[in-house]
Formats: C-alpha cells, sequence, structure tokens
C-alpha cells in the first residue's frame, strides 16, 4: 500500500504527515530537525513511499538525506496560500496533492557529479557580487562629493592616490578601507575562480561545450551544477522555459458569435513576453553568450550571418539577440546529449 508523506521542516522541529492511497490520515508527528530522528521515522512507514518537501533552506539537505529510503521524492515549488494556515494543515494538504498529481511546481534537487562544482560556483558568484558591492561603495563615496567616476581606473592602484586627492580630509580614511577591501575581495575572486575551472576542467564534458559559440570556461562551469543533465528536458522549448527565454501569450473573451451563429475565434492582441519563472543564473549565461557571439561580427560563424538577416529582414536587436540566445541554448543541449563538439556545418535554424 502506497503511503505518501509531506514533511514541514523549520530550523528546529519537522512536521510529518502521512496518508494513505485513499486519501486517509494515517498519522502526523512533530520530529527535531535532525538526519538521524527523520530517517528512523521514515523507516517505519510501509513501502512504497512517497515523499514531498517543500522548496526552502533544508530542501537540498533533505532531499540528500532521505532520497535513500523512500521510492519518490519530490520537492514541491511555495505556493500562496491565503487561507487557514498551521504546520499540520499544510502537511496535509500538501500530501494529498502529492496523492492525486496536483503539484504545479516540482524543484530538481538532484546533484549527480556536479556537487562540489555547485559549491564552488556558489562561492564563486558570492565573491564576484561582493566585489561589484565595493566598487560601488567607493563610486557612491566620490560622486557624493560631486566627483564623476565614469572611468574604471579609480578601482585600480596606478591612479589610487591621484583619486584620493580629489576627497576631502575626512573622506580619505574612509575611501582607503574601502580600497583595502576590494583588494582583498579581489583576490578571493581570483583564488574562486582558479579553484572552480580546476573542479570544471575534472568533467570530460567541459572542454566539449567549451567550443560552443559564446561559452566560455566560466559560463560553462556555472551551466553544469544547475543543469547536472541534459536529458531533465524532454526537448528545447522545455529547456528555453527553465532559461526564462520562452514566449507566454495571454488572451481573453477568444471566442464570438459569427455571422451564421456559430462560434468563431476574435481578433484579439495577446499579452506576449518572457516567462518569468525561471533560473536568473542560466538566463543570464545564455544572454551573455548571445552578446559575445554577436560583437564578434564573424560573418563566418552561422550564428552571426543568422543574426544579421534578422536585423536585414526588420527584427529589433533585442529580438534578434534572443533568437540568438535560444539557438544557443538549443546547440547546447544538443552537444551535451551527444557529447560531440560544435561543428558549424551541422547548424541548422532552431528558434
Amino acid at each position: 500500500m502506497d503511503r505518501y508523506i509531506r514533511l514541514d521542516a523549520h530550523a528546529s522541529s519537522c512536521t510529518v504527515a502521512v496518508i494513505g492511497p485513499s486519501g486517509r490520515r494515517l498519522q502526523s508527528q512533530v520530529l527535531e530537525t535532525n538526519a538521524r530522528v527523520l530517517t528512523s521515522f521514515i523507516k517505519t512507514i510501509p513501502k512504497p513511499r512517497h515523499l514531498c518537501l517543500e522548496e526552502g533552506t533544508h530542501a537540498g539537505w533533505l532531499h540528500e538525506v532521505l532520497a535513500p529510503h523512500v521510492q519518490e521524492n519530490v520537492v514541491a515549488g511555495i505556493e500562496k496560500n491565503r487561507g487557514p494556515k498551521s504546520d499540520k494543515r499544510d502537511a496535509f494538504a500538501l500530501a494529498e496533492a502529492l496523492r492525486i498529481g496536483a503539484i504545479k511546481t516540482q524543484v530538481y534537487k538532484g546533484l549527480g557529479q556536479f556537487g562540489q562544482l555547485r559549491e564552488l560556483s556558489r562561492g564563486y558568484s558570492m565573491v564576484v557580487n561582493d566585489s561589484v558591492r565595493v566598487q560601488n561603495r567607493i563610486k557612491s563615496l566620490y560622486r557624493s562629493r560631486g566627483i564623476p567616476t565614469g572611468r574604471k581606473e579609480v578601482y585600480g592602484p596606478a591612479a589610487r592616490e591621484e583619486w584620493l586627492r580629489k576627497l576631502p580630509t575626512r573622506s580619505r580614511p574612509l575611501a582607503e578601507i574601502l580600497y583595502q577591501e576590494l583588494d582583498g575581495v579581489r583576490d578571493l575572486q581570483k583564488r574562486a575562480e582558479k579553484e572552480k575551472l580546476a573542479e570544471a576542467r575534472k568533467h570530460k564534458i567541459t572542454r566539449t561545450l567549451m567550443t560552443c559559440p559564446g561559452m566560455g570556461s566560466i559560463r560553462v562551469a556555472q551551466m553544469l551544477p544547475i543543469v547536472v543533465t541534459p536529458y531533465r528536458f524532454s526537448n528545447k522549448r522545455s529547456f528555453w522555459a527553465y532559461i526564462g527565454l520562452a514566449i507566454v501569450m495571454r488572451s481573453s473573451s477568444d471566442w464570438a458569435r459569427g455571422q451564421d451563429g456559430s462560434w468563431v475565434r476574435t481578433a484579439v492582441q495577446q499579452t506576449r513576453r518572457l516567462n518569468r519563472n525561471h533560473n536568473h543564473t542560466l538566463k543570464r549565461i545564455f544572454k551573455g553568450a548571445a552578446t559575445t557571439v554577436i560583437r564578434r561580427a564573424c560573418q563566418d560563424d552561422p550564428l552571426c550571418r543568422h543574426y544579421q538577416q534578422l536585423l536585414d529582414g526588420g527584427t529589433k536587436p533585442n529580438l534578434a539577440r534572443l533568437s540568438i540566445a535560444r539557438q544557443i541554448a538549443s546547440i547546447i543541449l544538443v552537444m551535451w546529449r551527444s557529447e560531440e563538439v560544435y561543428d558549424p556545418g551541422k547548424l541548422k535554424k532552431m528558434a
């Protein structure tokens, strides 16, 4: 008999709800947020076990710890609930949704062979963000004194003393502290980048994907631990949606009575935009890759020629870049599955 288990995790406690195949509520219990305690409880439930977790701080850890002890492990996206709410109520509600297959959004938590690369990639992204944040603080300090900082030399050590002399005496100690912080963060950034690339080179697929136009070592190393496997996606369009390059069309009042009394579709304007539920890091990666390809302006590359053809046909530059980003994503998916390097001769129009 199938058992559907919902685990509502918090910092110190977890509420576990179990229902049967008919939807009957079998039991609920409050347990300590502890891997040994949770594993021992899961083992007491008859097989087959279907476990559902909600996306959050503990989701990745719990998925990794409990996956070997269940036949199905689903991480559900967080949905807004304006009705009555409690840990027990939420646990039984999501367990029932798992039983009837009503979970709208499932979050992929598999690590595969890229577990360490994911942690190194996260660390690199954090250090890069810290570096940008310190640079913005330095720039805002100069701008607060009416000093324009359009050039990047304001951050470099060569002209640093010249820039410091432009500040009043009372503001210089703060600027020196920020410069020291920037130097320290930049050293960490170099170290994080070196370790991330070294880990990425351990995987054979890295060298293959780096041959794709616009996809250098940094972008490939960031992409691998996010996608994990190309077989997650049934086709290129589902991959576009995950990246955030899919078109969402919305309309209302689509049908009206025709002259003969039958229903005909009205010529209403449909709202079009890119989907918002996507991985933001992947979107930056592929849009950046498209920008790199466009700036090369290499007529020998089919992607560059396709971009120019789109512009000549009247396509707006932003939509043409979107088309190139989609093509690169499609190429990456094919290359990853076939484990073959990029071949311009085999490139077809994919977007």
